[in-house]
């Protein structure tokens, strides 16, 4: 059973930066894809980034392109994601979720069956 956890949230002031971390395991084969998403309240979950092991493909959302970076450490079966430039509007928790059923990126949350318990960002001043 794939299991996620994120960690590195906070409070971070305008301009600042984060890194997300997300720890995966339990997956049964090696081709799948982890996306990292955001929800802020009353908004529906955004997909910000994704990195395939199908294809090493990596993708990013408009609304984050230039500011974020997704990378991953497999040894460690870890996905990163540098967060930098940091606005108000990025508040909001964030997540990281697989896709295993072809490991193909998408930035659609319906097609990520296994998600964390989610990791809140803050940014104010």
């Amino acid at each position: 059973q794939v299991q996620l956890v994120e960690s590195g949230g906070g409070l971070v002031p305008p301009g600042g930066s984060l890194r997300l971390s997300c720890a995966a395991s339990g997956f049964k084969y090696p081709l799948y894809a982890i996306g990292w998403f955001r929800q802020a309240p009353g908004n529906e979950r955004e997909g910000l980034s994704c990195i395939s092991n199908t294809d090493g493909s990596i993708h990013y959302a408009d609304s984050v392109k230039g500011r974020f970076t997704i990378s991953r450490d497999n040894a460690k079966n870890m996905v990163y994601l540098q967060m930098n430039s940091l606005k108000p509007e990025d508040t909001a928790v964030y997540y990281c979720a697989a896709r295993t059923l072809n490991g193909y990126c998408t930035f659609g949350y319906r097609d990520f069956g296994s998600w964390g318990q989610g990791t809140q960002v803050t940014v104010s001043s």
